[in-house]
């Protein structure tokens, strides 16, 4: 052991002795010409000393011992750094930049883990040319309802609430109509005038305006919501109804709800917003660059958040004649089919819409490396070299990408494994 202190002392020695030998006239001066006062600054240092009590001299020997290991760290830190920055500098000519930009690694005597690292030959591919849409799902209004009164009167009973699912025909709500009431009254008044008059056929223009007395009757009350089976029970039964039962026109649920029960109405206003939660919309933007690509029947494949491996088929069925000005974007329209549910109005979509066919190198995801805004592969150009190359293109799906510039035909790429390979390219940039 103690051999081993003495030798590293020697070499620390004389690692520290270039610095001594030009450090030595400094000091000389300094002695010259400033010695006196150091021998002065010295005895009354050493009479100071000799004057503390044994437990401060104690503290005074372990001060200078501190402050002679911190010396020594500063100088073994020194040269530590110095051995670093030739390491690097070393391993820097395992980087190489050619005139266009691209780095050229060269890994010698090193030999990649074929379980790790996979390549395969570029060839060209026929692959369909997209356009990424941004958009929003909705209900299709040409399937949607607004229920809205027809006539002043007052909220006696709400049958379907928000969420609630009808089929047509379904009470959603009962108003107390005096107009409704009123057409009740006239049509059965028309309707026994009617049968009075069928038994006298002296009298057969009383009873065609009978007739049409109650037929007007009877379309006054389908104007304000009735239905032919409440036509019908009225006729039969011989009484007017209460209150009107206001049903929903089609199959699907109630979106919203817009009175409370005892709410007075006005004609007019709205009561309840009734769609069909199967039938939606997409509502796409195509902007400026794009617009010559789109035209109706184009398949789109859309996207959500919500499910990001499954896609949704859907066809353009519409393309807005003029641009929205605050937007700058077109709007595209297409129809979806949501017949599991999945989908919800106003969530976020991103479709890609098929506008043609081109020559492109498909390769997998894992080949590619994505730094900010560029994307990377890496090709082996020999035994132990490899080059990193800025390429084109664009996702095919989650697992596939086609470049469309970058690459030739016949080069080796590395489809497994590039990022690990990229950082080895990130440590020599460093």
């Amino acid at each position: 052991m103690k051999d081993k202190i003495l030798s590293f002392l020697k070499q620390l020695a004389d690692k520290a002795k270039p610095i001594i030998d030009k450090a030595r006239p400094i000091v000389d001066k300094g002695l010259r010409f400033g010695g006196h006062r150091l021998q002065v600054a010295f005895a009354s240092a050493s009479g100071l000393y000799w004057n503390l009590s044994p437990q401060n001299r104690q503290r005074v020997r372990l001060a200078a011992v501190a402050f002679t290991i911190l010396s020594l760290g500063i100088v073994l830190g020194r040269i530590t750094n110095v051995n670093r920055t030739v390491k690097i500098e070393a391993s820097d000519k395992a980087l190489k930049v050619d005139k266009s930009g691209i780095l050229e690694l060269k890994l010698p005597g090193i030999k990649l883990n074929p379980e790790i690292y996979t390549f395969q030959t570029a060839i060209k591919a026929q692959v369909p040319v997209d356009i990424k849409v941004p958009g929003r799902l909705a209900f299709n209004a040409e399937k949607s309802k607004v229920l809205s009164a027809r006539a002043p009167g007052r909220v006696e009973r709400i049958y379907a609430f928000d969420g609630a699912e009808v089929n047509i025909g379904s009470p959603v709500v009962e108003l107390y109509s005096p107009e409704f009431i009123s057409a009740q009254q006239e049509y059965l008044l028309s309707s026994k005038t009617a049968k009075v008059l069928e038994s006298t056929r002296t009298m057969s223009d009383l009873l065609g305006d009978a007739r049409i007395t109650q037929q007007a009757a009877a379309n006054r009350m389908r104007n304000l919501g009735a239905g032919d089976a409440d036509i019908r029970s009225i006729e039969t039964t011989g009484r007017t109804q209460a209150n009107l039962i206001m049903r929903a026109p089609l199959k699907g649920v109630v979106v919203k709800r817009n009175v409370e029960p005892g709410s007075a109405v006005s004609a007019g206003d709205v009561i309840a917003t009734l769609a069909d939660p199967k039938q939606l919309w997409f509502l796409g933007n195509v902007f400026e660059q794009d617009f010559r690509f789109v035209k109706p029947g184009q398949k789109m494949v859309l996207q959500v958040e919500a499910y990001p491996g499954k896609e949704f088929v859907a066809y353009a069925n519409y393309v807005a004649p003029t641009v929205d000005p605050q937007t700058r974007a077109l709007l595209i329209r297409a129809d979806i089919e949501n017949n599991d549910d999945l989908l919800r109005p106003d969530m976020y979509a991103s479709a890609k819409l098929t506008t043609g066919m081109a020559d492109a190198i498909v390769v997998p995801q894992t080949a590619v490396v994505r730094i900010r805004e560029m994307r990377y592969i890496i090709i082996k150009v020999g035994d132990e070299a490899y080059r990193r190359l800025p390429v084109k293109g664009y996702d095919l799906n989650s697992k596939t990408f086609a470049i469309t510039q970058g690459v030739e035909p016949g080069s080796r790429i590395l489809a497994e494994g590039a990022v690990l390979l990229n950082d080895r390219f990130a440590k020599q940039e460093d």
